[in-house]
């Protein structure tokens, strides 16, 4: 069946839903990055413990690493990413004076977090695409922060992708619900409501127990009424 048009007030009604996109997402949108943050904690200092006494660039690296976390902790994302000027020289310097170092991977996926909430999206994919892990957690927070960076600037089909592979990536009851329900918003907002429901029905029916799964009726119904 054919796929209709958005209005400008309707465009205005599903730009609001990617910002907030009601109830569960509405609640953790705006922790996104701070999740991120946590998680990415916990890795840093396990590197820190494999590494830190054992190689001296490493070293070297986390000691700068801990200074940036505090004002990554305090939100202040300029000086987390360029330094103080004084005895901090940032997450970007961390990335290019150490670079092949488990230090500066980790600094590439705290400099897109400081990129991203200074609205350069664009300059914070390319550090969250720099970064590398493979496993179920920090890595579809990653993939989520790019889908993110596409949603802002307007690539809907590449942040609909990203969402769908962070969800598939994570493979979890936590995660994977909550990036198909924010890939199933972009599919809206792109107009494509066949792909909206599909992705409705998977959390329905694959994360039955999950939070978002509880009011997940209501999204089916509407992604029905559109088609």
């Amino acid at each position: 069946m054919a796929q209709k048009q958005n209005t400008p007030d309707e465009l205005d009604k599903v730009n609001e839903v990617l910002s907030t996109s009601e109830q569960f997402i509405e609640k953790n949108q705006k922790r996104i990055s701070v999740v991120l943050l946590v998680i990415i904690l916990v890795v840093a200092a396990w590197l820190g413990v494999s590494h830190f006494y054992f190689e001296p660039r490493e070293k070297a690296a986390y000691a700068e690493m801990f200074k940036g976390e505090f004002y990554l902790d305090t939100d202040s994302f300029e000086i987390a990413l360029n330094g103080n000027g004084a005895d901090y020289i940032g997450f970007k310097a961390i990335i290019d004076d150490y670079s092949c170092t488990d230090a500066a991977n980790l600094a590439n996926a705290y400099a897109g977090i400081c990129a991203y909430n200074l609205g350069n999206n664009n300059e914070a994919l390319n550090y969250f695409k720099a970064f590398s892990a493979d496993d179920k957690f920090v890595s579809p927070n990653v993939l989520g922060m790019i889908g993110n960076c596409y949603a802002n600037m307007d690539q809907l089909n590449e942040a609909l992708a990203t969402f769908e592979k962070a969800a598939q990536k994570a493979d979890n009851i936590l995660l994977s619900p909550y990036y198909l329900q924010k890939a199933a918003t972009i599919a809206e907002a792109a107009g494509n409501y066949a792909k909206a429901l599909a992705l409705y029905n998977q959390i329905k029916d694959d994360y039955a127990t999950s939070s978002i799964a509880r009011d997940i009726d209501k999204y089916i119904e509407r992604a029905q009424a559109k088609i």
